[in-house]
C-alpha cells in the first residue's frame, strides 16, 4: 500500500533510516507545528509505527470491490478532511431528524447517503424533513479532547446561569453505543458527549466506525450490516463483510488520538492585548482558553496542557444559528462550543478559504463572531461596540490560534 507522502519523511527516518532516501525528497516537509497531520513528537517508535497504519488507512480511498457504498457519501476520509482539518462545504453532510428526534427510520437516517455505487440508489433529502448540513471537523487534537478529565469540563457547566451572565453551558450525556468495550475512555454506558458538532459522541472508537459506516458504507465488526436505501434496497454487494478488520479500525483510532493541534502563531504584544480582549468582551466564557489532561492509552498525551479554546459544553446559540435537529440532549438550538485551534492555517489547507460555524456559512472570522446570538449575543454585541482597531487586535489573536 502507498504510504501518504506528508508522512513519507519520518517513515523512512523510523523504517528505513537512510539519509540517503530522505534526500531524494524534491523539497523538505514542513514543521510538525505547521501542518494538521503530525503527530505527537513524543510518541515511541512502536506508537509511531501504528500511527503511520493508520494514517495510510484514513488516507484509503475506497471502491466497490473493497467495500465501497452501496450508498455513501465520500471514499476516503481523507476527502472529507481536508488535510486532517475542517472540510469544506462541498464535503458537508446532511443530517435529518424530526423536534422530537425521532429519525424517521422510513427514511434511513440519520444522514443522507448522496452518492451511491453503480446499480444502487443514492438517497435523496426528503420534503418536510428538518436537516442540518454539518461541515466534517478537524480531526487533530481530538486525543487531547478525549484526555480532559469529565470533572474539568463539567467545572464550568452551568445550565441554570447561576452567576447571572447569561450563559448558561451544559453537558451532553450520551448513550455509549454497545460495540464500545468497558475498557476504552468514556464508555460508560452514558457518557459525557465530547465530539461532533453538538457533543454527540463520547469516544473516539465511536467516531472511526460510525464515519466508516455513515460516511463511506464500509462494514466492521462493529458494524456488520450494510448501510442501504431502504426505500430502494439493494443486495449486489461486491465485498465480504465485515468489509474492514477490527485491526484497521484500531489503527485509525490510534491515528486520530495521536495527532497533534498545530502551533499557535507567535506570541506578540499585539496579540497579548488580543487575548485581554478576547476575556472582556466574554468570549473566553465559553471559548476556555485551556485544560489539562489526565491519564491517555498513549503517555505522551497524559498532563498536558490543551489550549483548544473550547469548553466542549452545549451552549443555545439562538434561532439564526438553529437548526432543529436534536442529538442526544442538545436542542435544536445547542452546539457545542468548537476548538479554535488551526484557525492560523486552515487558509493554506483550503485554497485560501475559510469555512466556520458548523455549517460554513462564516467565511471569515468576524463574520463567525457576528453570527452569535442567544448565549453569546452579549460577546458579540461587545465585539462589535469595539472601535475598528480594536476589533482588528482581537481578531489577530483568534486568528493567530
Amino acid at each position: 500500500m502507498r504510504l501518504p507522502l506528508r508522512h513519507l519523511a519520518p517513515a523512512l527516518a523510523i523504517l528505513a533510516g537512510t539519509m540517503a532516501a530522505c534526500a531524494e525528497l524534491a523539497t523538505e516537509p514542513p514543521a510538525d507545528g505547521e501542518v494538521f497531520d503530525a503527530p505527537f513528537a513524543e510518541l515511541s517508535a512502536g506508537e509511531l509505527r501504528v500511527f503511520l497504519t493508520g494514517d495510510a488507512e484514513f488516507s484509503r480511498r475506497f471502491a466497490p470491490a473493497t467495500g465501497l457504498g452501496p450508498i455513501f457519501n465520500n471514499a476516503s476520509c481523507f476527502s472529507c478532511h481536508s488535510a486532517d482539518g475542517r472540510g469544506r462545504v462541498e464535503n458537508s453532510l446532511v443530517r435529518l431528524g424530526t423536534p422530537d428526534n425521532d429519525f424517521l427510520p422510513h427514511l434511513g437516517g440519520p444522514q443522507i447517503q448522496d452518492r451511491a455505487i453503480a446499480g444502487a440508489i443514492a438517497e435523496m433529502v426528503p420534503d418536510g424533513v428538518p436537516l442540518s448540513r454539518r461541515l466534517p471537523p478537524p480531526v487533530f487534537g481530538v486525543g487531547l479532547i478525549e484526555a480532559i478529565p469529565d470533572a474539568s469540563i463539567l467545572a464550568n457547566a452551568d445550565p441554570d446561569d447561576a452567576n447571572g451572565d447569561g450563559i448558561s453551558g451544559r453537558p451532553n450525556w450520551v448513550s455509549v453505543r454497545d460495540y464500545v468495550p468497558g475498557g476504552v475512555p468514556g464508555a460508560a454506558r452514558t457518557a459525557l458527549g465530547r465530539f461532533g458538532r453538538k457533543a454527540q459522541t463520547a469516544t473516539l472508537l465511536e467516531q472511526v466506525v460510525e464515519a466508516y459506516h455513515q460516511d463511506m458504507g464500509i462494514t466492521s465488526v462493529f458494524r456488520p450490516a450494510e448501510n442501504v436505501n431502504v426505500r430502494a434496497p439493494f443486495s449486489d454487494d461486491q465485498a465480504i463483510d465485515p468489509e474492514i478488520p477490527v485491526a484497521t479500525v484500531q489503527a485509525v483510532v490510534h491515528y486520530v488520538r495521536a495527532l497533534a493541534p498545530p502551533a499557535p502563531g507567535a506570541d506578540t504584544p499585539t496579540r497579548r492585548t488580543g487575548a485581554a480582549l478576547f476575556a472582556s468582551v466574554g468570549c473566553a466564557a465559553c471559548h476556555t482558553p485551556a485544560f489539562t489532561t489526565g491519564p491517555s492509552s498513549i503517555a505522551a498525551l497524559a498532563g498536558r496542557r490543551v489550549e483548544a479554546y473550547s469548553d466542549f459544553l452545549l451552549h443555545d446559540m439562538g434561532d439564526a444559528l438553529a437548526d432543529q435537529r436534536p442529538d442526544g440532549q442538545a436542542s435544536g438550538r445547542e452546539w457545542r462550543t468548537p476548538p479554535l485551534w488551526g484557525l492560523r492555517l486552515m487558509r493554506r489547507f483550503l485554497d485560501g478559504d475559510a469555512f466556520l460555524m458548523h455549517d460554513g456559512r462564516a467565511r471569515t472570522v468576524e463574520a463567525a463572531i457576528l453570527l452569535h446570538g442567544g448565549e453569546g449575543e452579549r460577546a458579540r454585541a461587545a465585539f462589535a461596540a469595539l472601535d475598528p482597531a480594536s476589533r482588528r487586535t482581537l481578531l489577530d489573536f483568534v486568528e493567530s490560534r
